[in-house]
């Protein structure tokens, strides 16, 4: 079942931690790839000096962000690497969720061509660990990039469904590479599935 408007539209903290265990889907020239949502990061918007947003920023990489919830806000980071976030919260609330790790599992081989141009049986131990453990090698992997900001999550080809449910600890931590941040990288807004092997940090 996919996750409706309805449950991006809620507090930002609340969701971050409702979408793990649901699983991304991306369908893309035929294929469809998926995963289950291990990792999360959410952001708060003008009050939150890690958020783009912070104190009402409203560029054009932002935009997204003040949109309605239930889309795609992919932006890159580094020059090189795409990032997804969940826009959360009302229509002019610039919040959203960004999903940081997922364990694969549909699409494995195609996965590994995206990630290291490699079938899946040559892939190392060290290099299947590091295939979605982490917000760029997610979007690589599932061929999710900058065509996609703005795309509605409750589509047909990039969505969250509500997956299997399964019984986890979740683990409350700080985000990761917001030093700049002040205050804001003590928050503990970053949360993931205990013991999981596709979180990117543990603690």
């Amino acid at each position: 079942m996919k996750l409706d408007r309805n449950f991006y539209n809620r507090d930002t903290l609340v969701v971050a931690k409702e979408l793990l265990g649901k699983i991304l889907v991306h369908k893309i020239n035929g294929k469809l790839l998926s995963g289950m949502i291990v990792e999360t990061e959410a952001y708060l918007g003008v009050n939150d000096k890690a958020a783009h947003a912070y104190g009402g920023r409203r560029t054009k990489r932002v935009e997204t962000m003040y949109g309605p919830p239930g889309r795609a806000y992919v932006y890159i980071i580094y020059g090189m690497y795409n990032c997804l976030n969940t826009i959360t919260r009302e229509e002019g609330v610039p919040q959203g969720v960004l999903i940081r790790g997922i364990e694969p599992i549909e699409g494995l081989d195609y996965m590994a061509l995206n990630r290291f141009n490699k079938p899946l049986e040559e892939l190392t131990k060290n290099q299947i660990k590091n295939l979605t453990n982490g917000p760029g090698k997610l979007c690589q992997a599932m061929m999710i990039d900058r065509s996609l900001d703005k795309e509605d999550l409750c589509g047909e080809r990039l969505y969250i469904e509500k997956g299997i449910d399964r019984n986890f600890d979740i683990v409350e931590a700080k985000r990761i590479g917001i030093d700049y941040a002040e205050e804001a990288r003590d928050f503990l807004y970053r949360f993931y599935i205990e013991g999981n092997p596709n979180v990117s940090k543990f603690k």
